[in-house]
């Protein structure tokens, strides 16, 4: 039995309704699917109506009588804008240095369901027992803003101080680090492009 996020990430690639754009496109019913399948005419009923995912064997001996790759059925369309929904109840935290008693800051990819992936988007929070993260690099531009409290980002050795509200840009190419200001515990959106 597939858990509700599989289930809701394999409808997201509308499997069977391609299969069925394909059939009626060929002009070819489900008992001649069925015929140069090998497959049950109601299995791939199931199948196109979105009750049953097929396994990735079933849905090659699909493709083969289509003559596309299994990537047909894993690629946004074209005719319809490309949407992730993440809710966030869906989110997994993870903290900068699993294992650490009091991590630098805890984060959560808001944009995992998406493909091909411009950008990344966290929320990330600094709670009030963070030490200051190591400073770290990657390609890339960072963005961040900060939802509330207080931080300071060091970039290269020199820092900026943001409050709740304020936003930066940076090469995330150079050696960055954050840390917590004051008493309370900040809260902030960091995006990271390229």
């Amino acid at each position: 039995m597939l858990s509700e996020t599989l289930v809701a990430g394999l409808e997201h690639y509308k499997i069977g309704p391609k299969i069925r754009n394909l059939r009626v496109k060929k002009n070819m019913g489900q008992v001649q699917l069925a015929e140069h399948t090998g497959l049950s005419p109601a299995l791939l009923s199931k199948i196109e109506r979105g009750q049953l995912f097929p396994t990735l064997p079933t849905l090659l001996r699909i493709a083969m009588v289509f003559g596309v790759g299994l990537e047909h059925f894993f690629i946004e369309s074209k005719e319809r804008p490309a949407v992730a929904v993440t809710r966030k109840q869906e989110r997994v935290r993870l903290p900068d240095r699993p294992g650490e008693a009091a991590p630098s800051y805890l984060f959560e990819s808001l944009n995992f369901r998406a493909t091909n992936r411009k950008m990344d988007a966290y929320f990330a929070e600094f709670p009030k027992s963070a030490q200051p993260s190591q400073p770290h690099q990657h390609a890339g531009t960072e963005f961040i803003y900060l939802i509330e409290g207080r931080l300071i980002v060091n970039i290269d050795g020199d820092d900026t101080a943001l409050a709740g509200g304020d936003s930066m840009q940076f090469d995330s190419g150079t050696p960055h680090s954050y840390r917590r200001q004051g008493q309370a515990a900040a809260a902030a959106i960091i995006i990271v492009m390229g």
